[in-house]
Formats: structure tokens, C-alpha cells, sequence
């Protein structure tokens, strides 16, 4: 199947951010998720194809590192709601979802079994933060602004894309915090999410590998994100123990998802500022202002903002995409900052205003 038009105007994820979506989701319940019994973690890990890691959990967790598996735990029970509803569309034939014969039968298997490996990986770091005495999320309530299969593979790549450049971050992380088995574990779970994009972008029509080093993704970047499909007010108190910053969202091209040509092109960006104080200072300003890119490995590439325009607490711009000379392809990410010449892509955040704006450029096989 190739992907589908996004959806109009605000662009896919559009209602998610005018509240438009009328339904809400839950994380599977099935075999006790996301505290099952012994007897339920068999049966999920005989759906998901392998048990949970057998080492030691750990007793402690430096503070970065308790970030970094926080941000992991409620990834992936964003994911379980995600994949849940996925399989429950297709396997009740909802309207959009409708999957043809044995074609049927293979694509609830498969998305099946994504289900039990991303809860896998929710169970296994749930219980390492537990075992550390660290705080774990709970579920929340979560909105997918998709009503059909191709749209709704296209946002599962997407989202992966992003996942797999988070956990790049968190592995520098516990790295630095003298964690070499936590290294070894989320590698081998980064190659798993892998191998779910490389059939997401097969699916879509595109090469199954994307390029030849994925991109990065700060940790603040990613948690930013993941708000745009959380029901606001449905998360415990206690989330805010996640020591993250979340900033305002930048919409690309109208939506917080943009697919574009592999060309060079000029991108329309807008955000909403109202309550991030570091902007004030900024407002009505535009001299520094710049959309920083960050695409695979390459350090950040930072071009002017054109066009400002401020209106109260909203600013939009454009800003060159310079697709030729850095071959941005596939998934990048962009960041309106204050300023230029970052040496890396966690030096973007201090400088940052809003992000993520997430830019898709079509590799199609």
C-alpha cells in the first residue's frame, strides 16, 4: 500500500493539535499490562518472540540516566496504546483499516506482535527504574489523529524515527554514568526498532533503510513530541518528576509533521509561545532568530529566519531547506533558536524556543 494523503490542511497531526480527535486510548489491558503475573509475561513474551533480558537489575541510577529511562517507559506505553488500537482497528475491519483476506491474517500478526515486543520493553524498564527506587509512569490517556492504515504506518515510522534517535542520547548518557550493560541492553533494542521501521518504510513505498546514520534526537526534543498525543490532564501528578522541558510546538508546513520532496525548498514555520518564559525577551524581535536543523550525524545546520512575523504570542517564518548541498533525506528535525554554529545537537536545546518540527523527505523505492 503507498501512503496516503495527509490529512488536509493542518497536516497529519493537525487535530491532534485543535483537540479535534474525539476518541481517547488506553494501554492494553490483556495479561495484566503493565504489571502481569508470571503466567502473563509468558504469554506476552510467547507473542512477542523472546523473554525479558535475564541480568541483575540494577539497584541504582545516576540522575541523568533515571531521566533517560523515564523518558524510555512512557515512550513505550505510548507505543502499547498506539499499536493496541492499531491491531483493534484492523482486526474489527473499522472504516480505513480494512485489510483484504489473507493479507488480514499477516497484518494482524505482525502488528500482534509489535505489540508484545513494545510492551516488552515497556515492562523491562518499568522494572529498572522500580528496582532502583526511581519513579516509574504510569499510563496516560492517549489521542492518535489518524483514520486510516497508510496514515497511521506513516505516523508509527515517523514516531520510530524518532525513538531510535532518542535512545542514541540515552546511551551517551549511561555511558557517561559508567552503565556499559545498560548500553548493551537499549542497543539491542534500537536494532529491534530498527528492523519495525525498515517494514513501516517497505509498507509506505519507500527504502526500507533510510540512510546511512539515523538521526539524532535530544532527549528534551523527543519528550516535547510525545505531548502532542497525550489527553492534556490525563497523566498522574507525579509525571512531572520527569525532569524535561517541554516546549512549545513547532508546526511545519501547518502541521507538527511535514512530508516534503527530496529538494531545496522554502518551509513555512509557526509557533505558539504564550507561557515559555525564555521567549519573552525574544518577542517581536527577529535578527537571531534561525530554524536549526539536525539530520543524521551532520552538526547542526542552522538558516535564517525570513519573513517574521510576530502576532501577540505567535510567530511565523519561513526558512530555507538546503536539501542539496547537506542530502537531507528521510527524517530531520527542526528547532527555532536563538543564535547559530552549534557544536552539536544537544547544544541546540539551551538555545531553543519550539520543537520539535518534524520534516519526512520522501525516499521512494
Amino acid at each position: 500500500m503507498h501512503v496516503s494523503t495527509l490529512l488536509a490542511s493542518a497536516g497529519l497531526l493537525g487535530s491532534a493539535l485543535g483537540g479535534l480527535v474525539p476518541r481517547s486510548f488506553d494501554v492494553p489491558k490483556n495479561n495484566g499490562f503493565p504489571n502481569p503475573s508470571d503466567s502473563g509475561e509468558q504469554q506476552i513474551a510467547l507473542e512477542a518472540g523472546g523473554k525479558l533480558p535475564g541480568g541483575g537489575l540494577p539497584k541504582s541510577l545516576g540522575a541523568g540516566s533515571t531521566t533517560a529511562f523515564q523518558l524510555i517507559a512512557f515512550n513505550e506505553l505510548f507505543e502499547t496504546a498506539f499499536f493496541g488500537s492499531l491491531l483493534n482497528n484492523i482486526t474489527k475491519g473499522v472504516k480505513g483499516y480494512e485489510v483484504p483476506g489473507d493479507e488480514r491474517v499477516e497484518s494482524e500478526l505482525i502488528i500482534r506482535t509489535i505489540l508484545a515486543q513494545e510492551e516488552q520493553h515497556a515492562i523491562g524498564a518499568l522494572a529498572i527504574l522500580k528496582s532502583a527506587g526511581k519513579y516509574a509512569p504510569s499510563p496516560c490517556k492517549y489521542q492518535f489523529p489518524v483514520n486510516k492504515l497508510d496514515d497511521a504506518i506513516f505516523l508509527a515510522e515517523t514516531f520510530t524515527a524518532v525513538v531510535l534517535g532518542a535512545l542514541q542520547d540515552a546511551n551517551v548518557v549511561f555511558a557517561k554514568e559508567g552503565e556499559p550493560e545498560i548500553v548493551r541492553l537499549v542497543s539491542s533494542v534500537i536494532g529491534q526498532e530498527g528492523e519495525q521501521n525498515g517494514f513501516y518504510r517497505i509498507h509506505l513505498g519507500e527504502i526500507p533503510s533510510e540512510s546511512p546514520f539515523l538521526t539524532t534526537v535530544p532527549a528534551a526534543f523527543a519528550w516535547s513530541a510525545l505531548q502532542l498525543f497525550v489527553v492534556p490532564g490525563s497523566c498522574s501528578k507525579n509525571i512531572k518528576e520527569i525532569k524535561l522541558p517541554i516546549f512549545p510546538s513547532l508546526l511545519v508546513n501547518g502541521g507538527p509533521i511535514a512530508k516534503v520532496a527530496p529538494k531545496d525548498q522554502k518551509l513555512k514555520f509557526q509557533a505558539n509561545l504564550k507561557g515559555f518564559k525564555q521567549a519573552k525577551t525574544h518577542y517581536g524581535k527577529s535578527d537571531n532568530l534561525y530554524i536549526t536543523y539536525t539530520s543524521g550525524q551532520q552538526l547542526p545546520i542552522s538558516v535564517k529566519a525570513e519573513k517574521v512575523r510576530w502576532n501577540k504570542d505567535t510567530v511565523s517564518l519561513e526558512a530555507e531547506f538546503p536539501y542539496t548541498d547537506n542530502i537531507l533525506a528521510g527524517f530531520s528535525h527542526a528547532a527555532l533558536t536563538i543564535g547559530k554554529g552549534f557544536a552539536s545537537a544537544d547544544a541546540v536545546v539551551e538555545k531553543t524556543l519550539a520543537a520539535p518540527g518534524v520534516i519526512q523527505v520522501r525516499n521512494a523505492i
